[in-house]
């Protein structure tokens, strides 16, 4: 996030997103958006405890409806970490948080990819955490709202490990080119970060 940027984080869960770009960037304002109450309620009470609600808005509402409540082209930079799993079907509680949180049980891959790109300012970017399963999916998607993957990494528990998550940078109205960087690698050893980690949260 860039100086003077408007960022809005799509399903925020406890506001941790915004909380640690507000700390690391010079972005000019974040707003968070969460479908649960209980759990925008909690964002809200993080952002009171840190004394950035004039940095900071939290909002009660549904990735669904986001232009509808923004505005179109409203934000230079969305944020998400959506519900990574499609197979919603026999869970036992689909109201439950964790579900909610894990499970494409109150919005699906297209519309937080849809509603990203209508909030997104033309030259916005997009930023996501997913499963490498999805991958496919997840372009896919992109492309059909006109938002073009152009940085790509892959995130490996451990060395010898497959990856388990893929983050993808994506921008709006650009042109097709993809820069796949080197794996970020979490573990050296079980319960040990690797210095790159270390690195990025600034230990």
């Amino acid at each position: 996030v860039k100086r003077g940027e408007k960022v809005l984080d799509m399903g925020t869960g406890t506001g941790i997103i915004p909380l640690l770009l507000s700390a690391k960037t010079q972005g000019e304002h974040f707003t968070a958006l969460e479908i649960q109450k209980e759990i925008a309620e909690m964002a809200a009470r993080s952002v009171a405890m840190n004394h950035l609600e004039d940095k900071i808005e939290i909002v009660n509402g549904d990735i669904k409806e986001a232009s509808r409540i923004f505005g179109g082209a409203s934000f230079d930079v969305v944020t998400t970490n959506p519900p990574y799993m499609n197979d919603a079907h026999g869970l036992k509680n689909p109201t439950e948080v964790k579900a909610i949180s894990r499970h494409e049980v109150l919005c699906t891959l297209d519309d937080v990819v849809r509603e990203g790109a209508k909030v997104l300012k033309s030259g916005g970017r997009m930023y996501m955490v997913h499963r490498p399963h999805r991958l496919i999916e997840i372009i896919t998607a992109m492309k059909q709202y006109k938002l073009e993957p152009k940085r790509m990494c892959m995130v490996h528990p451990f060395k010898d490990k497959e990856a388990n998550m893929v983050l993808i940078e994506a921008v709006k109205g650009g042109g097709s080119w993809l820069k796949m960087e080197a794996p970020i690698i979490v573990y050296k050893e079980p319960g040990v970060y690797t210095d790159e980690i270390y690195s990025i949260y600034g230990y």
